[in-house]
């Protein structure tokens, strides 16, 4: 023979009626099918991004061309 099953839902307190206890069960069975949110994509290395190329614009003003040649 077999173990009883365990019933997924439980009603602790109160006498739900069957329209809320459907309910229940699609916003359970809902939530047990959402997916879970992709994991951003890896880096492949930090020295292989091109984006440290791009430099920000210059700003114009007093001492800008000083500014210049100063690393970022």
């Amino acid at each position: 023979m077999t173990a009883p099953e365990t019933p997924l839902l439980r009603v602790v307190r109160g006498n739900p009626d069957d329209a809320e206890l459907a309910a229940l069960t699609a916003v359970v069975a809902a939530a047990a099918s959402a997916r879970a949110p992709e994991p951003a994509p890896k880096r492949d290395s930090w020295w292989a991004d091109k984006a440290s190329l791009v430099r920000a614009p210059l700003a114009p003003g007093e001492g800008a061309w000083r500014a210049s040649a100063l690393p970022r």
